[in-house]
């Protein structure tokens, strides 16, 4: 945990920016694979921990922001529980360090909130993303909401009190949020909260950065040992085996499942059973967390055998300037949609260059004819979560009143588009893939034929795709990359697989 003074300032500056009622944050639960016993690796909230440090399952915290009052619910180890984990602290033992003196049983929780709703009081919470949390919301008497994979909406419970009824049922829908204190009833999670919470979590404090690069520092370990280990007829999750088995040595978790593939025109390929073959590039997506779960993410792209093709060293450069340019870009108040804009230019120019696209860059990527190439954002906020905070929903993260979603495919994809500023953490990753069934669809519409030359493409159909990508901080005079040095340029690629 971080200190004592960390989590009570949080929670005071939290409290700060919520005028009134109490705020809610469910802890997660263990979460079973197959039956209870048996559970996945726990992984707390990242909320919960970033304002209560406590990375136990089955608990949850009130803070009252009228009376300036917090109580974590949660209940002590029973002679049982010792049996089989062993003696563990009592609750106001674990809470402590969090500064946190007031603790009651868990069964309390939903007298207690539904004594403040039969007073007329404000319930602030946050969208939910775990059945348990939602059910125990429901159950509170708060109507539940539940954020869709990609956080971009919020899905009702159309019956309060039956889960199955909800899972059967779900229907998406425009989000649903309060954006004033009033009545709890038919109302959604908590706009003003939504808006506190990634307010404080989008800006790091020295000590998330140090945890961040404690991550990175694991992460550039995981890279270099897996361009030792890209060898024709080494299997893809040999390599990803290997990588994790690092972070598992350095008492840490993978921050995400690892993508190593070699067919990186699969943005998220998951799949890494396929043997590697000489001339194949595999694309090395992973990252660790800290020991306190801070997320890290970098790509690399390794030549298979250890040397690069004319062809391939020619799309690598065109990546590497992309994400130089973005780089070198970003400072305070520079919209980050910019930052995708000034890439995206730069992988036209350099395709440009090798005979693929024709006409201007710059009214190329107007037209949208570079998603083609590139059909994702340029990069992502980060911290205790890989796409940080991403179940409050990215319209709310990324975006403002004023700076909207794209709705156009590929810009739709930006999880991030406002202007950035001092502490945030983001990934800066540009890539270029040749995704045979983008390109015959939009060969067959007739898309972008003004920009593009498809026979000239049609050559690439088999290359599948590069990806460069790190960490940076924003500081007050611009940025800096974080973490040590990780292979990064052709020669430096180069020379760690062959090594």
């Amino acid at each position: 945990m971080f200190s004592r003074d960390t989590y009570i300032d949080r929670r005071a500056r939290l409290k700060a920016r919520i005028e009134s009622g109490i705020i809610l944050l469910p802890g997660n639960g263990e979460s079973p694979m197959n039956y209870a016993a048996n559970a996945y690796p726990f992984r707390q909230d990242s909320t919960f921990l970033y304002y209560f440090g406590l990375d136990q399952p089955g608990l949850a915290a009130l803070i009252d922001v009228d009376a300036g009052t917090e109580c974590v619910f949660g209940d002590d180890p029973t002679i049982d529980d010792i049996v089989w984990t062993g003696p563990q602290p009592l609750l106001r033992d674990r809470c402590e360090p969090a500064g946190v003196a007031q603790t009651a049983p868990s069964g309390k929780l939903e007298q207690v909130l539904k004594e403040a709703i039969q007073q007329g009081r404000t319930v602030h919470y946050l969208p939910q993303y775990r059945a348990e949390n939602l059910r125990r919301i429901v159950d509170c008497g708060l109507t539940g909401h539940v954020s869709r994979a990609g956080g971009e909406g919020i899905l009702p419970l159309r019956d309060a009190g039956i889960l199955p009824a909800f899972l059967s049922r779900f229907e998406g829908r425009t989000p649903s949020t309060r954006e004033t204190s009033g009545s709890v009833a038919a109302s959604g999670p908590s706009l003003p909260l939504i808006r506190a919470v990634i307010a404080q979590r989008s800006v790091k404090s020295p000590e998330e950065i140090e945890q961040i690069e404690m991550a990175l520092d694991v992460t550039r370990q995981m890279h270099v040992t897996a361009m030792k280990l890209a060898r024709p007829g080494v299997r893809e999750c040999e390599v990803a085996g290997a990588m994790e088995g690092i972070a598992v040595s350095h008492g840490v978790r993978l921050a995400f499942p690892t993508v190593f593939t070699a067919h990186g025109e699969t943005l998220h390929n998951l799949y890494s059973r396929n043997p590697l073959a000489a001339g194949n590039l595999a694309i090395n997506d992973s990252g660790a967390e800290s020991p306190l779960h801070y997320a890290s993410d970098i790509t690399r792209t390794i030549p298979v055998a250890g040397a690069f093709s004319a062809r391939q060293r020619e799309v690598y450069a065109i990546v590497l300037n992309a994400a130089d340019r973005a780089i070198r870009m970003t400072r305070p108040g520079v919209e980050w949609r910019e930052v995708h804009r000034a890439a995206s230019v730069a992988l036209m120019e350099g395709l440009k260059g090798l005979g693929l696209v024709r006409g201007d860059p710059q009214e190329a990527v107007a037209a949208g004819a570079h998603t083609l190439f590139f059909p994702c954002g340029v990069g992502h906020m980060m911290g205790l979560d890989v796409h940080d905070m991403e179940p409050l929903g990215e319209d709310y993260i990324g975006y403002t009143d004023t700076i909207r979603r794209n709705p156009d495919f590929g810009w739709r994809y930006l999880r991030l588009a406002k202007a950035v500023e001092p502490g945030y953490v983001i990934t800066v990753e540009p890539g270029i893939y040749f995704i045979p069934q983008l390109i015959d669809c939009r060969r067959s519409e007739n898309m972008y034929h003004q920009f593009i030359n498809y026979d000239r493409v049609e050559s690439y159909r088999n290359f599948h795709g590069i990806r460069i990508e790190d960490n940076i901080l924003v500081t007050p005079a611009g940025c800096r990359v974080l973490g040590p040095p990780i292979p990064r340029t052709l020669n430096e690629v180069e020379a760690a697989s062959a090594a």
